[in-house]
Protein backbone atom coordinates (compact mmCIF):
# COMPACT_ATOMS: atom_id res chain seq x y z
CA UNK A 1 0.00 0.00 0.00
CA UNK A 2 1.43 3.85 -0.96
CA UNK A 3 1.33 6.26 2.17
CA UNK A 4 1.13 9.02 -0.46
CA UNK A 5 -2.35 7.54 -1.96
CA UNK A 6 -4.11 6.75 0.76
CA UNK A 7 -3.17 9.86 2.31
CA UNK A 8 -0.73 9.17 5.20
CA UNK A 9 2.28 10.51 6.05
CA UNK A 10 4.93 8.50 5.88
CA UNK A 11 6.33 8.63 9.45
CA UNK A 12 3.59 6.45 11.47
CA UNK A 13 5.09 7.67 14.42
CA UNK A 14 4.53 10.95 15.48
CA UNK A 15 2.76 14.28 13.38
CA UNK A 16 3.71 17.22 15.57
CA UNK A 17 5.43 16.64 19.36
CA UNK A 18 4.54 19.67 21.79
CA UNK A 19 7.12 20.51 23.41
CA UNK A 20 8.31 20.27 27.34
CA UNK A 21 7.37 24.08 28.06
CA UNK A 22 4.10 23.66 26.16
CA UNK A 23 3.01 20.83 28.53
CA UNK A 24 4.44 22.62 31.66
CA UNK A 25 1.23 24.31 32.12
CA UNK A 26 -0.84 20.68 32.74
CA UNK A 27 1.75 19.55 34.86
CA UNK A 28 2.14 22.57 37.06
CA UNK A 29 -1.99 22.60 37.36
CA UNK A 30 -2.10 19.01 38.92
CA UNK A 31 0.11 19.86 41.04
CA UNK A 32 -1.45 22.80 42.33
CA UNK A 33 -4.44 20.72 42.71
CA UNK A 34 -2.83 17.98 44.91
CA UNK A 35 -0.77 20.48 47.01
CA UNK A 36 -3.92 22.20 48.04
CA UNK A 37 -6.53 19.41 47.94
CA UNK A 38 -9.47 20.82 47.31
CA UNK A 39 -11.42 17.98 47.61
CA UNK A 40 -11.25 18.12 51.29
CA UNK A 41 -12.68 21.72 51.63
CA UNK A 42 -16.19 22.33 51.37
CA UNK A 43 -17.82 22.77 47.49
CA UNK A 44 -16.35 25.99 45.96
CA UNK A 45 -16.45 27.92 42.78
CA UNK A 46 -12.34 28.12 43.49
CA UNK A 47 -12.35 24.30 44.15
CA UNK A 48 -14.20 23.73 40.75
CA UNK A 49 -11.55 25.94 39.07
CA UNK A 50 -8.26 24.74 40.72
CA UNK A 51 -9.89 21.05 40.03
CA UNK A 52 -10.35 21.75 35.76
CA UNK A 53 -7.70 23.61 35.46
CA UNK A 54 -5.46 20.62 34.00
CA UNK A 55 -7.66 19.30 31.74
CA UNK A 56 -8.40 22.91 30.06
CA UNK A 57 -4.69 23.22 30.10
CA UNK A 58 -4.79 20.51 27.17
CA UNK A 59 -7.07 22.14 25.54
CA UNK A 60 -5.18 24.87 25.11
CA UNK A 61 -2.45 22.20 24.01
CA UNK A 62 -4.60 20.68 21.66
CA UNK A 63 -5.64 24.20 20.09
CA UNK A 64 -2.22 25.52 19.77
CA UNK A 65 -0.53 22.19 18.20
CA UNK A 66 -3.30 20.64 16.06
CA UNK A 67 -0.89 19.70 13.72
CA UNK A 68 -2.85 17.80 10.68
CA UNK A 69 -4.87 15.70 12.82
CA UNK A 70 -7.64 18.94 13.07
CA UNK A 71 -10.64 16.56 13.17
CA UNK A 72 -8.97 14.07 15.44
CA UNK A 73 -8.29 17.23 17.86
CA UNK A 74 -11.10 18.87 17.43
CA UNK A 75 -13.19 15.99 18.74
CA UNK A 76 -10.90 15.26 21.91
CA UNK A 77 -10.80 19.46 22.52
CA UNK A 78 -14.97 18.66 22.66
CA UNK A 79 -14.55 15.61 25.01
CA UNK A 80 -12.07 17.58 27.25
CA UNK A 81 -14.54 20.53 27.60
CA UNK A 82 -17.14 18.43 28.38
CA UNK A 83 -14.89 16.38 31.14
CA UNK A 84 -14.11 19.86 32.60
CA UNK A 85 -17.80 20.62 32.95
CA UNK A 86 -18.44 17.05 34.83
CA UNK A 87 -15.23 18.43 37.07
CA UNK A 88 -17.07 21.52 38.12
CA UNK A 89 -20.70 19.55 38.52
CA UNK A 90 -19.52 16.69 40.88
CA UNK A 91 -17.55 19.33 42.98
CA UNK A 92 -21.04 19.56 44.39
CA UNK A 93 -23.25 16.19 45.20
CA UNK A 94 -26.69 17.45 44.40
CA UNK A 95 -25.10 17.75 40.61
CA UNK A 96 -23.92 14.50 40.55
CA UNK A 97 -26.27 13.52 37.87
CA UNK A 98 -25.38 16.32 35.65
CA UNK A 99 -21.47 15.41 36.13
CA UNK A 100 -22.65 12.01 34.75
CA UNK A 101 -24.48 13.82 31.55
CA UNK A 102 -21.19 15.72 30.97
CA UNK A 103 -18.66 12.71 31.11
CA UNK A 104 -21.15 10.78 29.32
CA UNK A 105 -20.50 12.93 26.72
CA UNK A 106 -16.78 13.42 26.86
CA UNK A 107 -17.05 9.55 26.14
CA UNK A 108 -19.45 9.58 23.28
CA UNK A 109 -16.64 12.42 21.61
CA UNK A 110 -13.93 10.29 22.42
CA UNK A 111 -15.41 7.46 21.16
CA UNK A 112 -16.49 9.33 18.11
CA UNK A 113 -13.01 10.50 17.48
CA UNK A 114 -11.42 7.08 17.59
CA UNK A 115 -13.57 5.83 14.87
CA UNK A 116 -14.36 1.80 14.10
CA UNK A 117 -11.62 1.49 12.43
CA UNK A 118 -9.86 -1.11 12.64
CA UNK A 119 -12.70 -2.92 14.29
CA UNK A 120 -10.95 -5.21 16.35
CA UNK A 121 -14.55 -6.63 17.80
CA UNK A 122 -12.16 -9.29 19.81
CA UNK A 123 -11.96 -6.88 22.18
CA UNK A 124 -14.92 -6.84 23.18
CA UNK A 125 -15.02 -9.73 25.14
CA UNK A 126 -12.51 -9.13 27.90
CA UNK A 127 -14.20 -5.82 28.73
CA UNK A 128 -17.48 -7.58 29.11
CA UNK A 129 -15.75 -10.22 31.32
CA UNK A 130 -14.07 -7.57 33.20
CA UNK A 131 -17.02 -5.20 33.78
CA UNK A 132 -20.07 -7.39 34.27
CA UNK A 133 -19.21 -8.67 37.49
CA UNK A 134 -18.41 -5.15 38.58
CA UNK A 135 -21.31 -3.29 37.40
CA UNK A 136 -23.51 -6.29 39.03
CA UNK A 137 -21.95 -5.49 42.20
CA UNK A 138 -22.18 -1.89 41.74
CA UNK A 139 -26.21 -1.75 40.61
CA UNK A 140 -26.43 -3.49 44.17
CA UNK A 141 -25.12 -0.50 45.94
CA UNK A 142 -26.92 2.25 43.62
CA UNK A 143 -30.05 4.37 44.53
CA UNK A 144 -33.09 4.13 42.29
CA UNK A 145 -32.94 7.08 40.51
CA UNK A 146 -28.93 6.46 39.45
CA UNK A 147 -29.76 2.64 37.93
CA UNK A 148 -30.63 3.66 34.33
CA UNK A 149 -28.20 7.16 34.06
CA UNK A 150 -25.27 5.39 35.32
CA UNK A 151 -26.40 1.92 33.68
CA UNK A 152 -26.34 3.83 29.99
CA UNK A 153 -22.68 5.74 31.50
CA UNK A 154 -21.31 2.01 32.03
CA UNK A 155 -22.32 1.37 28.13
CA UNK A 156 -20.69 4.92 27.12
CA UNK A 157 -17.19 4.18 28.96
CA UNK A 158 -17.21 0.60 27.91
CA UNK A 159 -17.77 1.59 24.19
CA UNK A 160 -14.96 3.98 24.52
CA UNK A 161 -12.87 1.37 26.12
CA UNK A 162 -12.97 -0.86 23.39
CA UNK A 163 -12.48 1.95 20.52
CA UNK A 164 -9.33 3.09 22.50
CA UNK A 165 -8.06 -0.08 22.87
CA UNK A 166 -8.74 -0.72 19.31
CA UNK A 167 -6.71 2.33 18.26
CA UNK A 168 -3.61 1.17 20.13
CA UNK A 169 -0.82 4.12 20.97
CA UNK A 170 -1.34 6.27 24.22
CA UNK A 171 -5.26 6.36 23.82
CA UNK A 172 -5.32 2.54 24.53
CA UNK A 173 -3.23 3.65 27.64
CA UNK A 174 -5.54 6.51 28.11
CA UNK A 175 -8.64 4.85 28.02
CA UNK A 176 -7.71 2.15 30.04
CA UNK A 177 -6.80 4.39 32.84
CA UNK A 178 -10.04 6.45 32.40
CA UNK A 179 -12.25 3.50 32.82
CA UNK A 180 -9.80 2.89 35.75
CA UNK A 181 -10.52 5.98 37.20
CA UNK A 182 -14.55 5.45 37.03
CA UNK A 183 -14.31 2.46 38.32
CA UNK A 184 -12.50 3.72 41.82
CA UNK A 185 -14.83 6.55 42.02
CA UNK A 186 -17.72 4.02 41.71
CA UNK A 187 -16.38 1.67 44.31
CA UNK A 188 -15.89 4.47 46.91
CA UNK A 189 -18.74 6.84 46.28
CA UNK A 190 -21.94 3.95 46.46
CA UNK A 191 -19.56 0.27 47.43
CA UNK A 192 -16.72 1.34 50.54
CA UNK A 193 -15.00 4.00 50.76
CA UNK A 194 -11.12 3.62 50.26
CA UNK A 195 -8.44 5.26 52.30
CA UNK A 196 -7.29 7.27 49.29
CA UNK A 197 -9.25 6.81 47.21
CA UNK A 198 -9.71 10.29 45.80
CA UNK A 199 -6.17 10.99 45.87
CA UNK A 200 -6.67 7.50 43.21
CA UNK A 201 -9.33 8.63 40.57
CA UNK A 202 -7.67 11.75 40.48
CA UNK A 203 -3.82 10.58 39.87
CA UNK A 204 -5.68 8.06 37.23
CA UNK A 205 -8.25 10.71 35.39
CA UNK A 206 -5.11 13.43 34.92
CA UNK A 207 -3.06 10.71 33.54
CA UNK A 208 -6.25 9.22 30.95
CA UNK A 209 -6.99 12.74 29.90
CA UNK A 210 -2.90 13.15 29.70
CA UNK A 211 -2.78 10.06 27.58
CA UNK A 212 -5.36 10.21 25.15
CA UNK A 213 -4.59 14.15 24.34
CA UNK A 214 -0.90 12.68 23.80
CA UNK A 215 -3.07 10.66 21.07
CA UNK A 216 -3.56 13.56 19.00
CA UNK A 217 -0.08 13.89 18.19
CA UNK A 218 0.38 10.65 16.46
CA UNK A 219 -0.60 9.77 13.59
CA UNK A 220 -3.00 6.59 13.19
CA UNK A 221 -1.90 3.24 12.53
CA UNK A 222 -1.53 2.50 9.20
CA UNK A 223 -4.68 0.02 8.20
CA UNK A 224 -4.35 -2.98 5.62
CA UNK A 225 -7.01 -3.63 2.92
Amino acid sequence: MDARKEGLPRNPQFSAQPHLGSLSPFFLTCVAYFLLWIPEDPPSWVGALVKCLPVLCLVGLLRAHSGSGRAYSSLLQGALLFSALGDVFLIWPQAFLYGVLAFGMAQLLYFWAFGLRPLRPGLLLPIILASLPFYGLLLLHLPPDMVLPLTAYALILSAMLWRGLARGGSASWGALLFATSDSVLSWDTFIQPLAHGRLLVMATYYGAQFLITLSAFQSPRLKTN
